[in-house]
């Protein structure tokens, strides 16, 4: 709105500022609050106004006359039906939200050992870039450093070791869709986790060739993939990690992964992949590192974002934002691949596999149960194929008679640190490592 003389309305400022902060506090379910439209529950919705980016990743190819396109238009290829759409390079993905682009895996397609490109989970927090080039791509460092320094992707890999590793990304709000009452944001179930084979040159070794001045107390990430609102210079997600974690050698800034380039929407030419912590840590389409003399202030770095409680809290208890503390390593927790929750399976005796990781420590063992936890037993676990590598457990289970079963897992980490059958409710959401179980029908 105007007045008389043309110029903006204080209200209309106002009113567009809390927009500008909604879309930063809240980008899931921002949409919804500002235009009524649901992602995920109303699948008709599906694209209506979502990016660009977006919108290429699903269809598989850029949209040369996207110019011309009418605002909010549902690109025809969905015009019959929108339960079978897919991401290009993706496999089986199950879309939670579209502005940002957010899908998760089915638990059954994360049987690898090494998580396929195509079933690696999309977790985005703006609009992701375009017109991506690898070979003109640059990652800056500064900050309190010695040398500050900015590098293309080739002298990454002429001036540093190259090393692979299979490593762990897991989102803080993987399994939220469990929480009662409900929490805030995406309603991930089980598959927002993946363990790749990343290639890429050290973190540490990059800021150790810069130079990390005394007094640095924590990294501070920041890519090129734009803030919902679109508002320029306004970024959507800035997160970082204390010095002492990026100095770890388990960490990768990463060029590519199972031995091919990046996906698109797993952050493409260049990301960091920092296992056992929060997968917002592992920022994506990255441009630079800045060192600091404070714990980074970055969006999604402050308030409530990535924080849980200090204390424990009541479910539907209101907790004061000064009360919450940042998120650092994940818990214990397993997944069973095999067989798939709601299986049929013949015969009174089944093979179940799965993985376990616990943030940055080993899993010592994995029990499995088929009487509601009664009695367990001890599966074989592999070990880890480098440190941040989940490890896959395996074991048959056998049933005394035909009927419904379930079976549960429970993994315990190296500092004898077990899932709970259930975990204490939180207002965001995060670190849901209860049991996992699925459930069977065996056919005598």
């Amino acid at each position: 709105m105007s007045d008389k003389k043309g110029h903006s309305s204080d209200t209309d400022e106002q009113q567009t500022e809390g927009i500008y902060d909604l879309y930063n506090k809240h980008p899931e379910t921002a949409d919804e609050t500002v235009f009524g439209r649901k992602s995920h529950s109303d699948r008709r919705g599906f694209l209506k106004g979502a990016g660009l980016a977006t919108m290429a990743a699903v269809l598989g190819g850029a949209i040369p006359f996207h110019r011309n396109m009418p605002a909010g238009m549902v690109p025809a290829a969905f015009a019959g039906g929108l339960d079978d759409v897919t991401i290009a390079g993706k496999d089986g993905l199950i879309v939670l939200n579209d502005r940002p682009l957010n899908a998760e895996t089915p638990p059954h397609l994360l049987n690898d050992d090494v998580t396929p490109t195509a079933r690696h989970f999309i977790r985005n927090n703006g609009i992701p870039p375009t017109a991506v080039d690898a070979d003109t791509w640059t990652l800056t460092i500064d900050g309190l450093v010695d040398k500050p320094m900015t590098l293309t992707i080739e002298d990454l890999k002429k001036n540093f070791e190259v090393v692979e590793q299979q490593l762990v990304v897991e989102c803080g709000g993987n399994g939220r869709a469990y929480f009662e009452p409900k929490a805030k944001g995406n309603q991930w179930t089980l598959g927002a986790v993946a363990c790749s084979s990343w290639t890429g040159v050290r973190l540490a070794d990059v800021l150790k060739a810069a130079g990390v001045q005394e007094g640095a107390v924590y990294t501070a990430h920041y890519s090129a993939d734009k803030h919902l609102s679109g508002k320029e210079g306004k970024l959507p997600i800035s997160r970082g990690v204390p010095i002492e974690k990026a100095l770890g050698g388990e960490n990768l800034i990463a060029f590519a992964q199972n031995g091919e380039a990046l996906h698109d929407m797993n952050g493409a030419p260049l990301r960091l992949v920092v296992p056992g912590w929060p997968g917002s840590c592992s920022q994506k389409w990255l441009t630079k590192i800045t060192v600091r003399d404070q714990v980074h202030d970055g969006p999604k770095m402050t308030g409530k974002a990535y924080r849980v409680p200090n204390r424990p809290v009541a479910p539907g208890e209101k907790v004061d934002k000064d009360d919450f503390v940042i998120i650092e390593r994940m818990p214990v927790k397993s997944l069973i691949t095999s067989p798939q929750t709601n299986s049929e399976v013949a015969g009174k005796e089944v093979l179940v596999r799965g993985h376990a990781w616990s943030g940055d420590r080993n899993v010592s063992k994995v029990q499995l149960s088929n009487d509601f936890g009664a009695t367990w037993i001890d599966a074989d676990l592999s070990d880890p194929a480098n440190d941040g590598a989940w490890q896959t457990f395996e074991s048959k289970v056998t049933f005394p008679q035909a009927g419904y079963y379930e079976v549960w897992a429970k993994a315990t980490d190296d500092q004898g640190v077990s899932q709970p059958f259930a975990i204490a409710w939180n207002p965001k959401g995060y670190l849901n490592n209860s049991f996992h179980r699925i459930a069977l029908v065996v056919k005598g």
